[in-house]
């Protein structure tokens, strides 16, 4: 009956795929073990807890050497987020650009934007992180030009300085509020809290927009009191915590600057790659989803009066959007993997660190690719997870 009654007959192979799976996963895992104690080898992760022993050039957290391999995995995993994190922002943004303008009546602006789609998405992106990196470190100038009483370049502004290994920008940090500057995580966690309210709060106000006017057809003005809600907090933030600046100083020392906070050569060249690159693929998602919505719903935005750019931001984006996320999430989890690329050009992510110097240094191979394997695995769930709720959010809903 298991196999005959279609009522029960999917449940009966589903069972045996399961079994077979289950069993082939067991006979892989006994070989190793067992090729393992041959060898004299077995799985051990007490090497997280050894001294790493390297330096990494660019790091959100402390660090030293004597810190343990555990320590540099998290250094590497920090590094990964945000090289991916910025990396999906800014790809999103020149994807939408580009997307749209790419549909434009102008001719000379279609043309551009395909010939960057075309560019960019066809050669590696490999390579275009190394000619960033190259063009960085071989065109802009050295540290050395911004040092000294009379310098050959100045700071720009007297805040940033663009460099061969970086650019130095302000940092800021608190001097009061609880615990003073050795309580900055407290302090940093109470602003990111505020921010978050203000987010919520201004979902609200912009919820409570929308009713108002489907109730009375006018809608009222929510600019200015979504402008206090995100400002109001943070100023008055700023000035209980003491919020300060670390400005890069060019004659705190002979050799380079220091102050403020340096973002490395390879993680713009990294970051900028990621971007441009994800972005041209982007691009061509954004306008696929702005042809899929009818043209009636363009002329019928124009019959009301509304205007070309406001037609596109209210009435054709919302509706693309259903055909945009879907692909949109694969781009996010490449960005997320070929982040890993960073060690060309010696930036210090999961990989370089776990999955390179750690792993030569320790020989414990199978270990390493075991934990990368589960941090890219966990990140890329997590990504597809929160997409898929934006998604279903923008779904269309039956009534």
């Amino acid at each position: 009956m298991l196999l005959n009654d279609t009522r029960y007959r999917s449940l009966t192979l589903q069972a045996i795929a399961a079994i077979l799976l289950a069993l082939s996963l067991g006979y892989i895992v006994s070989n190793l073990l067992a090729n393992l104690a041959a060898q004299d080898l077995n799985i051990s992760f007490e090497f997280l807890g050894s001294p790493a022993g390297y330096d990494i050039n660019q790091t959100l957290i402390d660090y030293t050497s004597q810190s343990s391999n555990m320590r540099a995995a998290v250094v590497g995993i920090i590094n990964t987020l945000l090289v991916a994190f910025l990396a999906c922002i800014t790809a999103t943004v020149f994807g939408v650009i580009a997307g749209v303008l790419r549909l434009s009546n102008n001719w000379l602006v279609a043309k551009l934007m395909s010939f960057y789609v075309e560019i960019f998405r066809n050669i590696p992106v490999l390579i275009w992180i190394l000619i960033i990196y190259t063009i960085m470190t071989a065109v802009m100038p050295g540290a050395r030009s911004y040092l000294g009483d009379d310098p050959d370049i100045d700071l720009l502004g007297g805040l940033f300085a663009f460099t061969n290994r970086g650019v130095y920008i302000p940092a800021p940090f608190f001097t009061s509020g609880i615990g003073g500057e050795e309580g900055s995580v407290i302090n940093w966690l109470i602003v990111i809290a505020a921010l978050f309210g203000s987010l919520f709060a201004t979902r609200f106000m912009t919820a409570r927009a929308n009713k108002i006017q489907e109730d009375t057809g006018v809608r009222p003005n929510t600019l200015f009191i979504n402008l206090a809600i995100w400002l109001v907090p943070l100023v008055v933030l700023a000035f209980i915590l003491g919020l300060s600046w670390d400005i890069p100083d060019p004659l705190a020392n002979r050799f380079n600057l220091r102050g403020g906070i340096q973002i490395g050569a390879p993680l713009i060249a990294l970051w900028f790659a990621l971007s441009i690159y994800t972005g041209a693929f982007i691009a061509e998602n954004v306008r696929a989803g702005i042809q899929a919505v009818s043209k009636g719903q363009t002329e019928a935005a124009s019959a009301l009066g509304l205007r070309p750019n406001r037609t596109m931001s209210l009435v054709v984006l919302p509706q693309a959007l259903r055909v945009i996320i879907p692909p949109l999430i694969s781009q996010y989890l490449n960005i997320t993997k070929n982040s890993s690329l960073a060690i060309a050009v010696g930036y210090a992510d999961i990989t370089a660190t776990l999955g390179g110097i750690t792993l030569n240094q320790t020989g414990r191979a199978i270990e390493c690719v075991l934990l990368l394997m589960l941090f890219y695995l966990t990140i890329s769930l997590l990504i597809s997870a929160v997409m898929n709720v934006y998604n279903n959010a923008m779904k269309l809903k039956e009534r």
